[in-house]
């Protein structure tokens, strides 16, 4: 039985006793026993109340479950039933209407959470909390300091359910909810399986939303993160941060905003490895998705966050020589791809709105294994080619294994790195040139080429050059001929 049951229960027993001591001690009658009746009474009330009232007030460390005791079965002995692991913020006196500062309140929560009953460990070192809860109660709640976690090595626990917001005076370096430490003697994993979900975080533009530094397999889900100034998320270091079905962007609007131009911050930023962003909106920020990690895997973002006119970028892998990353069935919204020296890149069944183009950026002139295939363009016949270079900092020296084929177009122009085509003429020398199509320059490793011509003469003929995409076939002599190219800078 819970708590206030077993107070109940030992309540009842001393009102029994005082009366029964009332019956056996007081034998006096007529209005003198009346009087002592009526006093004794009163005062066996408010000893009542004043009872409940301290079992109202009683610690809120978490939820009270139904019963604090029940009977053994073979004895006659009580046991206590452990607690639900469920924390609620208001018990704390946190004020959901978002007037008062709960910072302290949910804190002690969390608090409260984390130096709960465990059972066993995680990885080592992290004790498994068994599914805790802090529930938000639906909640809006002003914070005016970054909930940090106040200790490290735990695992297992959800915040869920409500919303948080950032006071007038909050750290504009902070994050309403941080899973770091400020310890110099952290261990290797600070948290592991830490669960988000359900939660409005507004930062009110001061500072972001949500920091897990080097942490397992967290779990960010259903949340709308908005109002940031530095990132909406921050994801450094550890493994496996999972980002679903959210929606972030520094400004709430959808599209068109007159303010576009000033959009600032990072939605997402993964500067670890192995995390996913799965079906999440990004619609206001300077960069929709920073990565800085490997192999970390993008799959169904719509990125609209800022025009790429207006200085903005949708997903910028910003790892030179070591990408490994995937991005698949996506929706570039009028703002592109940026990948400095990609190697080890996927980018497939992605849809480019409005001009947006797929930029690949030489740092060390290095580009391997990349793999841009089967996506859809669609321009506004501006001329803009559907992937770019950018060898400002010097060409790309290092290239192979590089394919960018199979996409369809339309408005912009098609680049590849399988080009073909045909030319004709009564000639002895024909020359295809391929750099309208041809993704690099003076580039092209194997040709294949097929020499028509309607005569009943057997012709000589000869691939001479492929210097400058510029593809020449000869022959001894002159001939009404067709010759129909295809030449490959990939393999």
């Amino acid at each position: 039985m819970g708590e206030r049951t077993w107070a109940s229960s030992l309540l009842s027993l001393i009102v029994v006793f005082a009366c029964l001591s009332h019956v056996l001690g007081d034998v006096h009658s007529g209005e003198a026993g009346a009087k002592q009746h009526d006093h004794q009474m009163k005062k066996t009330q408010a000893f009542k109340a004043s009872f409940v009232r301290r079992d109202l007030i009683s610690s809120p460390s978490a939820s009270p479950s139904p019963s604090s005791f029940s009977p053994s079965p073979t004895s006659s002995a009580v046991t206590v039933t452990p607690s639900p692991r469920v924390y609620h913020v208001t018990s704390y006196g946190a004020d959901p209407t978002g007037k008062l500062d709960s910072t302290q309140a949910i804190l002690q929560a969390i608090s409260d959470a984390l130096e709960g009953p465990s059972d066993g460990f995680l990885m080592q070192g992290i004790s498994n909390l068994g599914g805790a809860q802090i529930n938000l109660e639906g909640g809006n709640y002003l914070i005016s300091q970054p909930l940090q976690f106040p200790v490290v090595g735990r695992g297992n626990l959800m915040i869920h359910g409500g919303t948080l917001k950032a006071s007038d005076n909050f750290p504009t370096d902070g994050y309403l909810l941080d899973l770091s430490t400020s310890s110099s003697n952290a261990p290797e994993y600070l948290f592991e399986f830490i669960t988000l979900r359900d939660l409005l975080l507004d930062s009110n533009f001061r500072g972001g939303g949500i920091q897990v530094i080097n942490s397992l397999r967290t779990s960010i889900d259903n949340c709308y993160i908005t109002h940031f100034t530095t990132n909406g998320i921050l994801a450094k270091g550890g493994h496996e941060t999972y980002i679903r079905n959210s929606f972030l962007g520094q400004h709430i609007t959808a599209g068109g905003d007159k303010g576009e131009r000033n959009f600032s911050g990072t939605a997402i930023n993964l500067m670890g490895n192995d995390n996913s962003v799965t079906d999440v909106v990004i619609f206001s920020a300077q960069i929709g998705i920073v990565v800085s990690g490997q192999a970390n895997l993008l799959s169904g973002v719509h990125c609209y966050n800022k025009a790429t006119g207006f200085g903005g970028t949708g997903i910028y892998l910003k790892l030179p020589g070591l990408t490994q990353t995937r991005i698949v069935d996506s929706y570039m919204d009028y703002t592109g791809i940026v990948a400095e020296d990609p190697v080890q890149l996927q980018i497939s069944n992605t849809f480019f709105l409005g001009d947006a183009f797929i930029k690949l950026k030489s740092i060390n002139g290095v580009i391997n294994g990349v793999n841009i295939v089967d996506n859809m363009f669609s321009g506004s016949n501006k001329g803009i080619d559907i992937v770019q270079l950018d060898q400002s900092n010097g060409p790309f020296k290092t290239i192979d294994q590089v394919v960018v084929d199979r996409n369809n177009v339309k408005g912009m122009n098609l680049k590849a790195t399988i080009g073909n085509g045909v030319v004709q003429g009564n000639v002895t020398s024909w020359t295809l040139d391929l750099n309208p199509i041809l993704l690099f320059p003076n580039l092209i490793k194997n040709v294949q080429y097929t020499f028509f011509h309607s005569g009943n003469s057997f012709v000589n003929h000869a691939l001479r050059n492929v210097s400058n995409n510029l593809v020449l076939v000869e022959s001894d002599v002159q001939v009404s001929a067709s010759v129909h190219v295809v030449a490959d800078q990939g393999k």
